[in-house]
């Protein structure tokens, strides 16, 4: 099962129907502020987050599963991004390690 968020009204909806049009049926979507992330629905296997952010997000830590993964770029706008891998392992202890410098489009949220 797929769980997937987009801030932007309009790109959230074509997603969806495109999603829809194609036979996914394990795909649910959301518009919505992904910093919080979905909690209904967590603890997730992996999270992959597309927009950059300066920090980590705790939400998205906490719904991250004991042994799970989660990709995320972090940095800000106008500075050198690192794509980060966050591991949670199977106590619980969260760990990070910078793959490579990216640039993704900013966090639009109120975050």
């Amino acid at each position: 099962q797929v769980y997937s968020i987009e801030i932007i009204d309009p790109l959230g909806k074509r997603a969806s129907q495109a999603l829809k049009e194609l036979g996914y049926d394990n795909v649910t979507t959301r518009i919505a502020d992904g910093y919080d992330g979905w909690s209904e629905h967590a603890p997730f296997d992996s999270i992959i987050v597309t927009a950059a952010i300066s920090h980590i997000p705790p939400p998205l830590i906490r719904q991250l599963k004991k042994g799970g993964t989660m990709v995320i770029p972090v940095g800000t706008r106008f500075q050198t991004q690192q794509l980060t891998l966050v591991k949670k392992d199977h106590a619980g202890a969260v760990s990070t390690h910078q793959i490579l410098p990216v640039i993704f489009v900013p966090f639009t949220g109120g975050h």
